[in-house]
């Protein structure tokens, strides 16, 4: 289901010649974000704005088509394109930040201005710590300022909100969701698959050298939610000489998005709680698992080409774990889908292989829904170079489409209600994942799932047998960074149990694989290294199925073996894209092109 970028004068008749286009190429859904380029008789949330949602949404549900809902004029989510702050100056985006004091030197407020504290730095030097409206701070408009002369990020810029301040962020739901529920509400959880929200920021777009992410009173809910004081370390939030500065910066983004939870994520899901409508999106960071508990739909993005094929980042850095955290969250949250906005910003050199390739990077992690980015409305003038490419119905592939969204609904499948086979967790926060030991498990054809660490104390079951979490049983727990200490009872457990492996950077990949190897069961083994090719394995319909992806573009020449019970029926090769099937090999060679997916298909064995 594509972002479907509305992005110029809007014509009745040419939604639905689009949206025809869309269906006639396999295309059975699309999510309309109204984007810049819009007339400024368009406003967002306007009356004559939403009579165009009429008209896509009617012809949407003619064809028994999908549309999702965004919830923001541009992005980033939390300010309803400036009405959130138009309504209420007080909702205005807040920051915290420092002013250096002299020797019995008392801070002078601006009316702005409030005292958090007054602190002292490892030096000897006094700070005072104020929060203020974060001036400047905005999110990016509807509308270009001069579209003769746009050029990159040459648009209005709107007031941007206080997604920390709950009474803020309930104004941006009445600016929002409250209008399309009261218009739309007869098509939610039908037509209308979701509503989806988009990297809600903490400082929007504003110069942030100075300031910390913040509101008023936040320091106490961040020491309440750490479950100690952090008022003698806020220094570290400005200066890396500060005792352990690293550690306690880290330490206040946690405090401050798990803050974030309650205020704005808590607050979008128990709405469409209400509304009998699914939440979907993403947050800011492509390693925060922690919000994910309040997604329906559980969303990263790959964006700004930060994934790529034969890169070391697309398994190196945070954003290489963005897809396995969606799966991760799907099922322990025993969600059913999970999704990923693909190809944004990836620039005019994206190639229709680069596309494909990333599709599969997403599949074999266990994402079951893409989001592309994006189909534009419109190419005209400067809107061709506003975050591209198109992806969709004015790209060179259009005609070749209905394969390439063939291949993703199957391979979406076979990610939706299914049983992930998979033994090995990785210990995560709820703010940052790591990716060093993934790599490993990655090259090793040891798959793996994030554990957000709060399982551990709050439903996972921990015995000597390893973490039964969600129907899951993982039989070895992965630790890279020390873990929270109410998380203590149960590393214990594990790790007198010889089932919890620490992750050491300084050692060969192959000490990792050796400590995990003897305490978990893989149905399917490589004969020989490679390092190249990523495996997950499901049970679905009665089936096991083994999805492969040679991930590099090197070819591989690999010799499979599966655990296979006497009697079992012969396993199945499967083409995603052709729906061919073969016989498996008996001497389990197979060939794979470079960058080339396979399925391996064979009946559970009862």
């Amino acid at each position: 289901m594509p972002f479907w970028f509305w992005n110029d004068d809007l014509d009745e008749d040419e939604i639905v010649r689009q949206i025809r286009d869309f269906d006639d190429h396999g295309v059975y859904g699309f999510l309309i974000h109204p984007r810049v380029g819009l007339p400024r008789r368009l406003g967002w949330m306007s009356e004559e704005l939403l009579q165009f949602y009429d008209v896509a949404v009617e012809e949407a549900r003619r064809r028994d088509m999908y549309v999702i809902l965004y919830d923001e004029g541009m992005y980033p989510s939390g300010s309803s394109a400036g009405q959130v702050v138009a309504a209420n100056p007080e909702y205005a985006c807040r920051c915290l930040a420092k002013i250096d004091l002299a020797d019995g030197e008392s801070p002078e407020l601006a009316p702005d201005e409030n005292l958090v504290s007054i602190v002292m730095r490892r030096d000897g030097g006094r700070l005072a710590v104020v929060d203020r409206q974060a001036v400047g701070a905005s999110i990016r408009g509807i509308h270009y300022i001069d579209e003769g002369n746009a050029k990159d990020d040459g648009d209005e810029r709107c007031a941007a909100a206080d997604n920390l301040n709950p009474a803020s962020v309930a104004q941006f739901i009445e600016c929002g969701y409250d209008r399309f529920a009261e218009r739309y509400g007869e098509y939610f959880g039908n037509t209308i698959a979701a509503i989806f929200t988009d990297e809600p920021g903490l400082l929007a777009r504003v110069n942030r050298d100075e300031l910390a992410p913040g509101t008023t009173g936040i320091l106490s809910e961040v020491n309440r939610l750490l479950g100690y004081d952090l008022t003698e370390h806020l220094p570290a939030l400005w200066y890396d000489d500060e005792p352990d500065a690293l550690h306690y910066r880290d330490e206040y983004m946690r405090g401050i998005k798990l803050r974030m939870n309650e205020t704005y994520y808590a607050q979008l899901h128990a709405w469409c709680e209400r509304h009998g409508l699914d939440l979907t999106g993403h947050p800011a960071y492509p390693d925060e698992i922690g919000p994910l508990r309040f997604f329906h739909v559980p969303g990263q993005d790959t964006v700004w080409r930060g994934v790529i094929p034969d890169d070391p980042k697309a398994l190196e850095g945070r954003e290489s774990t963005q897809a396995k955290c969606t799966s991760s969250a799907m099922i322990h949250l025993g969600r059913r889908r999970n999704g990923n906005e693909c190809c944004g910003a990836y620039g005019h050199n994206l190639t229709w292989e680069e596309m494909v390739w990333l599709a599969h990077w997403c599949f074999v992690r266990g994402v079951s829904w893409l989001f592309p980015h994006a189909f534009y409305y419109s190419l005209r003038g400067p809107r061709i170079d506003e975050r591209p490419p198109d992806v969709g119905h004015n790209a060179a592939w259009w005609d070749r489409y209905p394969r390439y969204a063939d291949a993703c609904r199957r391979l979406s499948w076979l990610n939706t209600d299914c049983r992930h086979v998979c033994d090995v967790g990785i210990l995560g926060k709820p703010h940052r994942l790591g990716w060093q030991a993934a790599k490993v498990c990655f090259e090793n054809q040891v798959d793996f799932n994030y554990i957000e660490e709060r399982h551990l104390w709050e439903d996972a079951v921990v015995d000597g047998e390893g973490i039964h979490l969600a129907g899951m049983h993982y039989r070895v727990l992965i630790v890279e960074d020390e873990p929270n200490p109410q998380a203590g009872a149960a590393i214990a457990t594990l790790e007198a149990a010889n089932r919890l492996v620490r992750y050491d950077e300084s050692e060969p990949d192959s000490a990792l694989v050796r400590r995990v190897a003897p305490l978990v069961r893989p149905a399917i083994h490589l004969a020989q290294p490679c390092a190249g090719l990523r495996v997950r394995h499901v049970i679905k319909e009665g089936l096991q199925w083994f999805l492969l992806f040679d991930e590099v573009e090197v070819p591989a020449e690999v010799t499979i073996e599966l655990a296979l019970d006497d009697g079992q029926s012969d396993p199945m090769v499967v083409d995603p894209w052709s729906c061919e099937v073969s016989g498996f090999p008996r001497d389990g060679g197979l060939s794979f092109a470079g960058h080339e997916v396979k399925l391996i298909a064979v009946e559970v064995n009862e």
